[in-house]
């Protein structure tokens, strides 16, 4: 994989999961050298003048009135990092933390920050090696960014805290040395750089977009299979209905559900005269719902995009040797698109366990046995299947509540209005693993559905998807432990297995011939 280059120009989001989940190495481009050398000599102009500059020469927050002699100003530093180094909790992922060093990172290469150059190029070690600073749940309110998250990732950049390295806590004394890095003494503002972003609550944004993009793929594969197993009509889709409500996203989700279900001889046995007048809601009306979280994606992803374009820290050296105190780091923006796609994904759950309650429910299910059981009575089939997901929808239906409406003030009422980002971005990661286990059941229940309404076949896209499934979880059969076969379905559609599998197919005739 080639290097990263990390410097003037905007990240892209396939660069932050390529670094966070891929071990891309990064490097910074010799504009970022330029640009850092530029404003490092504006802020050692500055702290050599003795003015009272905040960040530089002054304490921080509500302590910014004192001023700071020379002879402290790296001990000032110092003790920013350890005092904000205060989270608590279990510790975030690996692939978040080093999601918001590659952030950080481009923000210390804008030249915006006031850093030296060797700092960033510690920086970038320390991201390039095999060790993770231990960075925890709790300490975050997402103003000013996420001050403490980022203090421990600072924490180890000076030798100070603790790092993961194959999973194990290690002094990172200890560890910094052991591959070649050094521990940086921080001088005039390079503490208040390391720590004033929100490159956290964005990381965890880029990467949720990733998994949700793909998820919103495999949402339409397994409602098309749930169409498809409970004798379903796909006319409810047909472009010329979309076209009357013009919604991008409900117009690309119709277009996946035609395409999942064309050439399906069970859609076709029973075009004409089923005499079922009207669908469910949780069938006809999936792409609306689909439809709503691919456009809440849309609009994150902007967002997103935006914010890889960013230079966040306060203050800010700006090119004219200007150092502006400002607002930036304020999260509001990421954090509302963060509640917005955790709304988003709930509702899509939500009608995703209605689809499977249906094929359970034999008074609903259109001739199938009651809980798709071998032997209904000895058998429970996929009964309490249901109640998991049951369980997991209602949790994302409470996590679907905004953690951006809320705030509580900090440092002596100076942080007065917090964006809570960080909250809601670890909300919705939460949300993000929910949505691929619901619709693993909803896949795991439509194909057993399927299956029993044999001799009749699924299409070519479903029934490569269904054979994918029946490579590592058997059909129907009398009850067996229930739990492996949702975790093997949860994986074929977390690795991306059952997605490629349905799209490979080779295509039939969208409108299949009648009987």
């Amino acid at each position: 994989m080639a290097e990263i280059a990390v410097g003037t120009l905007p990240l892209t989001r396939a660069d932050v999961v390529a670094v966070a989940r891929h071990g891309a190495q990064v490097r910074l481009s010799p504009e970022a050298g330029a640009e850092i050398a530029a404003s490092r000599a504006h802020i050692d102009a500055l702290a050599a003048a003795g003015d009272g500059i905040y960040g530089v020469s002054t304490g921080f927050g509500a302590l910014a009135t004192r001023s700071i002699p020379v002879s402290e100003r790296a001990r000032l530093q110092r003790s920013l990092i350890r005092s904000h180094a205060a989270g608590n909790g279990p510790l975030v992922e690996p692939e978040v933390v080093k999601a918001m060093l590659l952030l950080r990172l481009k923000t210390l290469a804008s030249g915006r920050t006031g850093v030296r150059l060797s700092t960033a190029q510690a920086y970038a070690a320390l991201l390039n090696s095999p060790l993770v600073p231990a960075v925890h749940e709790y300490g975050s309110l997402g103003c000013s960014g996420d001050l403490a998250p980022l203090a421990h990732a600072a924490l180890a950049l000076i030798g100070e805290g603790e790092v993961l390295e194959d999973g194990q806590l290690r002094p990172s004394a200890e560890a910094l040395p052991a591959h070649g890095l050094t521990p940086v003494e921080l001088t005039e503002k390079e503490g208040l750089a390391l720590i004033n972003g929100t490159d956290g609550m964005l990381g965890m944004l880029v990467l949720a977009l990733a998994d949700l993009e793909q998820l919103a793929e495999v949402a339409d594969l397994a409602a098309a299979m749930s169409v498809e197993g409970q004798l379903g009509t796909d006319r409810t889709f047909a472009a010329d209905l979309m076209a009357l409500r013009p919604q991008v996203g409900q117009g690309a989700s119709a277009a996946n559900l035609r395409r999942f279900l064309a050439g399906s001889p069970i859609v076709a046995s029973h075009r004409h005269g089923d005499g079922a007048v009207l669908a469910a809601y949780s069938l006809r009306g999936t792409p609306r719902v689909r439809g709503a979280l691919r456009d809440a994606l849309g609009f994150a992803s902007m967002i997103a995009e935006r914010e890889l374009a960013a230079a966040i820290d306060n203050p800010s050296v700006l090119a004219d040797g200007r150092v502006e105190s400002h607002g930036n780091f304020h999260g509001a923006p990421v954090a509302q698109v963060l509640d917005f796609l955790a709304i988003g994904v709930a509702d899509v759950t939500s009608i995703s366990e209605r689809r499977t309650d249906r094929f359970l429910d034999a008074t609903r299910n259109r001739g199938l046995p009651p809980f798709l059981a071998d032997d209904p009575g000895i058998d429970s089939g996929l009964m309490i299947a249901q109640y998991t997901q049951a369980g997991i929808v209602s949790t994302l239906k409470r996590l679907a509540v905004p953690a951006s409406v809320d705030s509580i003030p900090s440092s002596a009422m100076q942080e007065d209005h917090v964006s809570m980002g960080w909250a809601a971005a670890r909300k919705l990661r939460t949300a993000v693993d929910g949505l691929a286990r619901v619709l693993a059941i909803e896949v795991l229940t439509a194909a057993r559905g399927i299956d029993l309404r044999a001799p009749l076949r699924p299409g070519p896209a479903t029934g490569a998807a269904i054979a994918a499934l029946r490579e590592v979880v058997a059909g129907p059969g009398p009850d067996r432990f229930l739990a492996p076969d949702i975790e093997a379905t949860h994986q074929l559609i977390t690795s991306g297995v059952l997605l490629a599998a349905a799209t490979s197919a080779p295509a039939r005739d969208a409108q299949p011939k009648e009987n």
